[in-house]
């Protein structure tokens, strides 16, 4: 090969492999992909920066599409030494209309309604419970 072979052939290469980089990048699959029909209802954090954040949060789902919900919670966020929970219910679901801090996030008359819980612990230990009540 010449050296104008070349010259053509690099960029050529290069602007091919930044192509499906950047593709790539764009078409990664998120929560719009689901079937599940996620809807976040509620969600809890509190105004503590210095240490450990708790994030609660209720979504209502159509379908109890088991990995998903899990694929959903493991994409919410979470803060290092933080604790994050995911409360799931169905669509036509009593679903409770407040959340508070601290162990119990609801009153105890929404958990028979609550199909799964996704919680992400303070060293980001993950635990995915069905019929948590």
């Amino acid at each position: 090969m010449n050296r104008k072979s070349l010259v053509y052939i690099i960029p050529i290469g290069v602007l091919i492999l930044i192509f499906f980089m950047v593709r790539d990048v764009f078409d990664q699959p998120g929560i719009e992909d689901t079937k599940a029909g996620f809807k976040e209802i509620l969600k809890y954090r509190n105004a503590n920066n210095t240490g450990p954040v708790q994030r609660i949060y209720v979504v209502t789902v159509k379908d109890s599409v088991w990995k998903e919900m899990e694929d959903y919670g493991n994409l919410m966020p979470h803060t290092k030494y933080g604790n994050t929970k995911v409360y799931f219910f169905m669509e036509n679901a009593n679903i409770p209309k407040t959340l508070e801090p601290g162990e119990v996030n609801f009153d105890p008359q929404f958990n028979k309604s609550c199909i799964a819980l996704f919680e992400k612990s303070a060293m980001s230990q993950v635990a995915f419970n069905r019929h948590p009540f």
